[in-house]
């Protein structure tokens, strides 16, 4: 059958699915011309000429009351701006390279479709990663030091908190954690766009999860500029969040986990987290492997005193990790699946 004529929800099955193997077999690779890596100069960019149009200071402390809400109010535009800038040009650039590649054969406008999502999606990567946690976690407990120098500095490449402080028990979990996190904004939630509305809505969601990651964060600079970014993010997730945090329940055992402790852990501990999003899929993996996850949690500007997802469940190990990233895999196979399914059933009732 030509590519041509199949039916919209088959074209994606195709381009997600090879998307899909793409990432398998070659993962994410690092140079300079990766598009995520040109999205993070393009909103770096962005916001340099943001600040600059609104004349919005660097940070929201100024030296009167008066004056500190006018520079909140044109923070608030400049990020607004930034954000609106880099998600139009991100659409313009991947549904451009679609049209141009689809206008010169069907073949070629599919393998552009499967490059877009392959950009998108980040599960080898993750994997990668985290894995590398897991290796440093056993030579360190081989070696008998009694610290975990090579996990801390694995994972301190993956989290942002401070490591120092960490336990072996603690880099497992915060390993672990990033895994069920990340099993959202790194592939479920770009599979969810790209399964809706094509790959360019899946390259749409990378941009704004990456000015999240560079904007969204607490602290003078940031706190209003990344107003707009940060809870653009909380919405491009609400629904990939807890689609496939259901499906990580269901698929959990083929990770080793539990079904109905991970359902259970899910409807108890969804909403403890501080995410409207990120407790959905680790209160699903706490459940599934009986681990308890979260807790207070140091980072560079203090102690942040998260709650425990799964406060009754065990301590985390480098096998739990293992299982994660298993787990991750059979949930984003599942989230395909299931996204390309709902989109089929949309296509019907148009």
């Amino acid at each position: 059958m030509m590519l041509a004529t199949i039916p919209p929800a088959a074209y994606l099955a195709i381009a997600i699915g090879g998307a899909l193997l793409l990432d398998s077999l070659i993962g994410d690779p690092a140079f300079a011309w990766h598009p995520v890596r040109l999205l993070g100069r393009l909103a770096a960019a962005g916001e340099k000429l943001g600040r600059r149009l609104f004349a919005a200071p660097e940070k929201d402390s100024q030296p009167d009351p008066a004056a500190t809400d006018r520079a909140a109010r044109r923070l608030k535009l400049a990020g607004a701006a930034c954000w609106l800038a880099v998600c139009a040009i991100a659409y313009a650039f991947s549904a451009g390279v679609s049209a141009l590649l689809g206008s010169l054969h069907p073949a070629a406008g599919l393998a552009g479709d499967i490059i877009i999502i392959w950009a998108s999606i980040a599960p080898a990567d993750l994997a990668r990663h985290a894995n590398r946690v897991r290796r440093a976690l056993r030579r360190d407990r081989l070696d008998g030091s009694g610290e975990p120098h090579r996990a801390r500095a694995a994972l301190a490449m993956i989290v942002g908190r401070d490591v120092s402080r960490l336990d072996a028990a603690g880099c497992a979990r915060a390993a672990a954690e990033s895994v069920a996190e990340s099993s959202v904004d790194g592939v479920a939630a770009p599979l969810f766009w790209a399964a809706l509305f094509g790959p360019a809505a899946a390259f749409v969601y990378r941009a704004i999860n990456t000015m999240d990651s560079m904007f969204g964060h607490h602290n003078e600079r940031y706190e209003n500029f990344g107003l707009v970014p940060a809870r653009a993010d909380d919405v491009a997730n609400f629904f990939p969040a807890r689609l496939s945090a259901v499906l990580a329940c269901l698929v959990a055992p083929l990770a080793g986990g539990s079904l109905p402790a991970a359902l259970r852990c899910l409807a108890l501990n969804r909403l403890k987290h501080a995410s409207p999003n990120a407790g959905h899929p680790e209160a699903a993996y706490a459940g599934a492997f009986g681990l308890r996850l979260g807790g207070p949690t140091h980072y560079a500007e203090g102690l942040a005193d998260k709650p425990w997802l799964n406060a009754g469940g065990g301590e985390c190990r480098e096998a739990h990790i293992g299982q994660a990233i298993r787990l991750m895999y059979a949930q984003s196979l599942a989230s395909g699946v299931a996204f390309l399914a709902l989109r089929y059933g949309l296509d019907l009732l148009a």
